[in-house]
């Protein structure tokens, strides 16, 4: 049989010599250097957690199965958002990726992803186009409502061409016209319901400027409870942040969900509220984005509030 001589021409194998063998395809793409296992341990996962939360260890089965017309399981990781391929590699030699509940360092892995169970650093992942998260900065004087009947504006205006595109949004909770700050927003009714659901005690998170000089022991008072029409409530944090001119700006949580329970609450102890914005939802903060702006969360803003509610 005959063999390529360096030049390129035909050669003659020696007689007793093995054939030649293919040439092999490369595992990875950058030449033969192997994903660094060490950069793998501190990458970001930016992936969006799944809905549906299950732990490795309750997963049945014997790990993952290879499934030779499958795709690669890097891959996989980066069409979910997890990192880009490379970035996934270096996550699988570090040993964050599990299949089936089975950790896996093997490169090139094929698995079917229609079926398999990932999981990076215990949290499942899968990508899913269809869920929208977002955040929505309410200025003071819009309605918390889809559309309003007065013409005043609202949030559904910011998302009308969403809406006209076939996405259906939930607002979860509500700010009264009055009340600034951040709102959520999402299609994925099952976490709107919980986050709303008083018994998942989602905090909330509210800087309240109040008319008079609150006294020191306000803020015990307020955790104790206090007693309003429609039942008790109290806080879960109250913080004096400055006193001046006659005026307080406090920080406040509770996870109580009730209409204008800020400002009936503050009424009820005899400092009004004259300016209050919502600065948080769970672990969501508003940050620095302007009044009347979106954003999409971040999959560890959603993975946060996945985790409040139990999903």
């Amino acid at each position: 049989m005959a063999s390529a001589g360096r030049d390129g021409s035909p050669g003659k194998r020696r007689k007793g010599a093995p054939a030649q063998q293919p040439r092999t395809k490369k595992t990875h793409r950058k030449g033969s250097s192997k994903p660094n296992a060490d950069v793998g341990k501190i990458r970001l996962n930016n992936a969006r957690p799944a809905r549906h939360q299950v732990a490795p260890e309750q997963v049945s089965g014997n790990g993952p199965e290879f499934v030779a017309d499958g795709v690669r399981l890097q891959k996989v990781l980066a069409q979910a958002g997890v990192a880009s391929r490379r970035g996934a590699e270096e996550m699988i030699a570090a040993g964050r990726v599990k299949v089936d509940g089975k950790v896996v360092t093997e490169q090139g892995l094929r698995i079917n992803p229609d079926t398999a169970i990932i999981h990076v650093d215990d949290a499942r992942v899968i990508m899913d186009e269809t869920k929208q998260y977002l955040a929505f900065n309410k200025p003071k004087g819009w309605q918390s409502t889809m559309a309003d009947d007065q013409g005043r504006p609202c949030v559904g205006d910011v998302v009308a061409e969403r809406v006209m595109a076939g996405q259906r949004l939930f607002h979860v909770g509500r700010l009264d016209a009055d009340t600034e700050g951040l709102l959520l927003l999402t299609n994925d009714g099952e976490l709107a319901h919980r986050l709303m659901h008083p018994s998942f005690e989602v905090p909330k998170t509210y800087l309240a400027t109040l008319k008079g000089e609150v006294p020191r022991g306000i803020a015990r008072h307020l955790r104790e409870g206090i007693e309003l029409e429609d039942g008790p409530v109290k806080v879960d944090k109250f913080t004096v942040i400055e006193v001046h001119e006659g005026q307080s700006l406090v920080r406040i949580t509770l996870h109580e969900g009730r209409n204008r329970i800020v400002r009936r609450m503050m009424d009820e102890v005899g400092f009004p509220v004259t300016k209050l914005v919502r600065t948080h939802v769970g672990t969501v903060a508003l940050g620095e984005q302007r009044p009347g702006s979106l954003r999409v969360l971040g999959s560890d803003e959603v993975g946060g509030l996945y985790k409040a509610v139990g999903l």
